[in-house]
């Protein structure tokens, strides 16, 4: 339960699109990027009582403010679609995006609120000053229980970007692939847009099977 609890809660860290540029944290370092915006993240949930409280308005603000800046969900969702986005229209690449947005901070939001006194350590972080893509390594204790947790950045012209997630030997978009394209295959792109948009639906009336 509690790995369970830690993987829902940093897949959340993806649960955003890419449209505002990335205020007071230095977006020049991977590495310095995500121990400052995880930090913000954690304090922030820490001192919010309406955030512990699960309030799915608050909590959304939250990740807007403190997450967005950092990330591009943009470049995740068309991963997570692989060859499958090129057939989509652009109508339809911006309603799997925000479907797909939607669908991860409503189902990891009960996780975010939980936020505690988990403890993250980092790997040291060695890249290439040249490297466009690289991963940065950490391990997060949770009572004592040690948890795998990396991200993969790429460099943009604003600074680096988070774009995917691998906690206990599991990408995020890796997780999602397969799921997208079996939906895409059987029902076409409008199908995994109705699939997504009916999935929100259950989790806003509470229904979580």
């Amino acid at each position: 339960m509690k790995k369970l609890f830690l993987v829902s809660f940093f897949a959340a860290f993806l649960a955003l699109t890419d449209s505002a540029s990335a205020q007071g944290v230095d977006t020049s370092a991977p590495d310095m990027l995500i121990k400052t915006a995880t930090k913000q993240v954690i304090d922030a949930v820490r001192t919010d009582k309406s955030v512990q409280q699960g309030d799915i308005n608050e909590i959304t603000k939250l990740v807007n403010e403190k997450i967005l800046p950092y990330t591009d969900f943009l470049r995740t969702t068309r991963l997570a679609m692989g060859r499958n986005w090129r057939v989509a229209t652009p109508q339809q690449q911006q309603q799997v995006v925000e479907q797909f947005k939607i669908l991860l901070i409503r189902t990891y939001s009960g996780a975010l609120a939980q936020v505690r006194d988990q403890q993250i350590q980092y790997r040291p972080f060695h890249a290439d000053p040249a490297a466009t893509d690289v991963v940065v390594r950490s391990m997060v204790m949770n009572n004592g229980t040690p948890i795998q947790l990396d991200y993969r950045l790429y460099k943009t012209p604003q600074g680096w970007r988070v774009y995917d997630i691998n906690v206990l030997g599991a990408w995020l978009i890796q997780a999602y692939q397969q799921q997208f394209n079996e939906e895409i295959q059987q029902h076409g792109v409008n199908g995994l847009i109705q699939f997504l948009t009916q999935r929100n639906q259950q989790l806003a009336a509470g229904k979580h099977s």
